[in-house]
């Protein structure tokens, strides 16, 4: 049998007010995983677990996913809903991801009603297992999801992040136990990220 030679995926930089952003698209123009500079380490990880062989190279992302990101992070909420994405994962986890997808911007969900939304209510556990190994984050919304007491919950962007993207959102409702840093030390971050 012949070996299939590795699939080649595009690795864009975009700079956010939250670090430095790293969008992998494949030849089809779909966006195969999002992640921060400061995780590219994870991002590998997970292309590796859910895309086989691959190569990234340097390059643009489509002009129409950079517009969208950077409209996204300017205020426009509904942008990233544009950005094609796919990826490998099991069916549970695909169907986990999509549903995150219907989390609407401004709002939040919980790892038990994300679990009903897929009509798995015992599987809470496992929903989240699936969302913290979701490769293309932001654009499928896993920031979305906090604890069912309405503290924030892991991310794998850290948790500075997702405040800030929640903040973002206008999302106002979550508690903060733990990691308790300001708005203007998120930035500071996002600045050291960058």
């Amino acid at each position: 049998m012949p070996r299939q030679s590795p699939e080649l995926l595009t690795l864009d930089r975009m700079e956010t007010p939250i670090g430095t952003a790293l969008l992998a698209v494949d030849a089809g123009g779909y966006l195969r995983a999002f992640d921060w500079a400061d995780y590219a380490d994870r991002q590998l990880a997970l292309l590796k677990r859910f895309t086989g062989a691959f190569e990234l190279v340097p390059g643009t992302a489509p002009e129409a996913m950079r517009r969208a990101v950077d409209a996204y992070f300017a205020g426009d909420l509904a942008a990233i809903d544009t950005i094609p994405w796919r990826t490998g994962g099991t069916a549970f986890q695909l169907e986990c991801w999509h549903a995150l997808c219907a989390i609407p911007a401004g709002g939040t969900s919980t790892y038990a009603r994300q679990a009903i939304a897929i009509e798995r209510p015992k599987a809470v556990r496992a929903v989240g297992l699936a969302n913290g190994a979701n490769p293309v984050g932001v654009i499928v919304p896993c920031h979305r999801v906090i604890g069912a007491d309405g503290s924030l919950t892991g991310y794998g962007g850290g948790l500075w992040r997702k405040r800030w993207l929640l903040r973002h959102e206008g999302v106002t409702g979550f508690q903060d136990h733990g990691d308790l840093f300001d708005f203007a030390e998120d930035l500071e971050r996002a600045r050291a990220a960058g």
